[in-house]
This record gives C-alpha cells, structure tokens and sequence, in this order.
C-alpha cells in the first residue's frame, strides 16, 4: 500500500526502504525522537520529503490531490482538535468536513461505546479529560470510515484497561472491514499483541522491520 524508498526529511528521518501491507495492523515504535510522528505527517501529506519517494497504491504521493487523499488516508495526531459544542456536534464535524452524509444518533452511540465513552450525546464537549476527548477525536475518524488509519498515540492518555478495550475494538474493526490500520504507540506490549508487523525506528532509521 504505502512505498518508501531513500526518503529523507531534515535530519529527522532517513529511510531507504519501507513498505506498509494493505488490510494489516502496522505499529511503529521507538523511543522519543526517532521520527514516528515525522513518518505519519509524510503519509499523510502534511510534510514532504526532501528527497526520496513514497508512493500509495502505486501512485506517487506528491501526484495525489492533498484533499482527497486526507479523505482516505485519515489520521488522528496526539492531542487531537476539540471543538466547542456537544459531544455530537463532535463526532458529526468530520463528517461535515469530509462533505459526508451525518448519521443517525444510534451509529453515534455505537461509535461512543467502540472507544468506551459512556457520555451523554448532549454533553458539552468542554469539560471532557484528556483522555475522554481522545477518544471522542478517534470516535469522529472511524465515522469516517476511511481506507487507512494513521494514528499517532492513540491511547496515550488512558489507562491499561481502557486502552486494551479500544486497542482490540479498533483492531478488530479494521480487520472485518479490510482497513489498514498504521498505529505509533509508546508500549511495546501494545505492538507485540495486537499488530501484524513491527517498524522499530531510532534516530530516524529503521533498526527493525518484522512481522508479527
């Protein structure tokens, strides 16, 4: 799905080959610094490479129209926007964005129990936590049902109980719809359970690259 080949950007990251499978679970891995997050802003187009190619089914990312690949290669950062109004108004705003049809309050509600928030569609979305309002930002990117997920941490903010619940909500999601799930994730433990292949980088490069 996704090819890298001699890409570098700055001095963050150097990579002579990559290849990310459709329809599989990748975790990226590292230690603070090596370029996980640099990787998922170049998949997504947020960045450019300085050099080197990175191509997406095929096509090479810098012919893809930016917007429209957004609309199928979705990615949630870190702290990921909140935005003023109700839970729901959240959850329908990327909808919007994405100039897709809203849905019905019963796929809100389903949608709220994948990531294992127990709120009221009403609630303002303001005084949430940290971790709730990262669940509620994954919330609003699996209704918009993309081809590819990039996220960058996404249960960084939770406890061990709560991210297992999500981690294999989220997982199993994307395996009974054929998604491609690209996951950056501080543990370890995460990574060995729940992905079908392993990108360890350091200081930029790859220092490990297998499969599960």
């Amino acid at each position: 799905m996704f090819s890298l080949r001699e890409v570098k950007y700055k001095h963050i990251l150097d990579i002579e080959e990559m290849n990310i499978e459709k329809s599989k679970v990748t975790c990226i891995i590292g230690e603070s610094g090596s370029g996980k997050s640099t990787l998922l802003r170049l998949l997504n187009k947020l960045i450019s490479c300085d050099s080197g190619k990175i191509t997406y089914n095929q096509q090479d990312l810098n012919s893809c129209d930016s917007v429209q690949l957004r609309r199928t290669v979705v990615m949630l950062a870190q702290l990921p926007a909140i935005f003023p109004g109700t839970i729901r108004d959240n959850l329908l705003i990327g909808l919007k964005f994405a100039e897709k049809p809203a849905v019905n309050d019963d796929k809100l509600l389903h949608v709220l129990n994948m990531v294992h928030l127990n709120k009221s569609l009403d609630d303002e979305s303001d005084p949430l936590s940290g971790g709730e309002k990262q669940r509620l930002a994954l919330g609003r990117v699996i209704l918009l049902d993309p081809e590819v997920f990039l996220l960058d941490e996404p249960s960084s903010a939770l406890d061990e109980d709560t991210e297992r619940f999500i981690i294999e909500n989220l997982v199993a999601y994307t395996k009974e719809n054929s998604k491609t799930l690209i996951m950056v994730t501080h543990s370890k433990k995460v990574a060995q359970i729940y992905s079908d292949n392993i990108i360890e980088l350091s200081q930029g490069k790859i220092v490990r690259a297998r499969e599960v």
